[in-house]
Formats: C-alpha cells, structure tokens, sequence
C-alpha cells in the first residue's frame, strides 16, 4: 500500500480556513485542518484519521494542536498505527461503499430504486 498524500481541496467557508483531505491511493483517510469557531485561547489545528468502513469503531482518532506542523506530525503516526492494522479488504470496503452510495444517488436523481442486490462491478 501506498503512502498518504496530501491533497487541497476546494475551500469552504471563510477564504481564511485552511483544510486538507489526506488520501492513501484513492481513499480518503484522513483530514488536517484549521479550526474554526472555537475560542482563540484552544488549539487552532485538529486531524482526524481513519476511514469507515474498512475498520471497527473506535480505530478511527483525532486530535488538535497548536501547529501546523505538530498537526500533521500528529497525524501522521495515528496514519502508521491505523495503517498497521489493515489489510487490502479493508480498502476495498471503503471502495465498494463509495461507489455503492454514488450509484444510490444516481438512480435517486433518475427517480429509481437501488436493487437491494446491487454490488460494485470488479
């Protein structure tokens, strides 16, 4: 498996916010961002890690700092400890619910039902 890279997506929300996706390969595993809304005197950064399915509950951690830099050194050993315990079922698991939940939505926007034996194409 593949190592995390980070990706910048489209920002939301105040031009001042500043948020990363984390992917390993195509799935998303994680978030490092800037937090908002909070009292200045908290932790402005906070990381989550992980990606359900694919893994039980409780596996999936988060966390805040006071730097970028303590952020993403944070996130990155909860991504080693995470990454240690899964396997290619695991994410592929998150693979077969994505698409399983993209092609609900197309058929939703058609006006169909999701056949309840509907599963992703190999």
């Amino acid at each position: 498996m593949g190592h995390a890279r980070p990706h910048s997506p489209p920002r939301s929300g105040s031009p001042r916010e500043e948020s990363w996706q984390v992917y390993c390969g195509d799935v998303h595993v994680g978030t490092i961002s800037e937090r908002t809304g909070n009292p200045h005197d908290t932790e402005p950064w906070e990381w989550r890690c992980g990606f359900y399915p694919g893994s039980e509950p409780g596996e999936c951690t988060s966390g805040t700092a006071e730097t970028f830099d303590q952020t993403r050194a944070d996130f990155e050993a909860a991504w080693r400890a995470f990454l240690s315990n899964r396997t290619e079922a695991d994410f592929e698991a998150w693979r077969d619910q994505e698409a399983w939940t993209a092609e609900k939505y197309r058929r939703f926007d058609r006006g169909e039902r999701m056949p309840p034996d509907w599963r992703p194409s190999p």
